[in-house]
């Protein structure tokens, strides 16, 4: 119940201050204390590894491991970054929420529909272009019951290819033993997020999609997998 109050009080706050600054960097801003509040009310602890990797001043596709409703205040409160994210377009219809997500230059798509899925994506480009920030994206398309990462999904990956953006591998790692799918208790149990170097994409082409994307959920594994190792 926290955890939906504090969206909304944040999302509030967010709505307003969005009306004197139209680049969304005040709601990025207010996502990254939003993600921080729900940690530290549930008593959650949480490091962050390989911080250094990155250019505090360049904007990323961050590309996760999806295991639980954790992984998104996690993402925000860990990667200090004007962060957006690529959605499901449901999410676009929650009173508030939903409105601050739209306000603060997040990105929605219809998943069920392809066609529109890549219009969504053209106009996500043509705003990255305008407008430059970093993307969250959890390539697996939905969250993983046993904790096994699953097949990534091509569409925004293929999207940061084609744009050129470096696409940061990140394992989001203890969020399925805090909270699990459809459970409403949050336990409190310490996360990790590693953070892996850079893939760069701008010398890639729409060929080399498949290797790519194999690279990208390789290195999110390994990353996971050097969690697991280190305990």
């Amino acid at each position: 119940m926290n955890i939906v109050v504090w969206t909304i009080f944040f999302a509030t706050i967010g709505l307003i201050g969005c009306l004197f600054e139209w680049r969304g960097k005040f709601l990025g801003w207010i996502a990254r204390i939003w993600g921080k509040v729900i940690l530290k009310v549930g008593g959650i602890q949480y490091k962050v590894n390989g911080l250094e990797n990155l250019d505090p001043n360049s904007h990323y596709v961050f590309a996760a491991n999806h295991e639980s409703a954790m992984d998104i205040p996690l993402t925000f409160a860990s990667l200090p970054f004007h962060i957006v994210s690529i959605s499901k377009i449901e999410l676009k219809r929650i009173p508030i929420f939903g409105w601050a997500m739209m306000a603060g230059g997040h990105f929605f798509v219809d998943r069920r529909n392809h066609k529109q899925a890549m219009k969504s994506l053209e106009k996500a480009k043509k705003s990255m272009t305008k407008n430059p920030r970093s993307i969250i994206l959890y390539p697996e398309g939905t969250r993983s019951m046993n904790g096994e990462i699953m097949p990534f999904k091509k569409g925004g990956l293929i999207w940061a290819l084609q744009m050129g953006v470096p696409v940061v591998p990140v394992a989001l790692c203890g969020t399925r033993d805090t909270l699990k799918k459809k459970s409403l208790v949050l336990k409190n149990h310490p996360l990790t997020v590693e953070v892996g170097a850079p893939i760069e994409t701008a010398s890639l082409t729409f060929e080399d999609r498949q290797q790519y994307v194999a690279n990208v959920q390789q290195a999110v594994v390994a990353l996971k997998a050097k969690w697991q190792e280190n305990g």
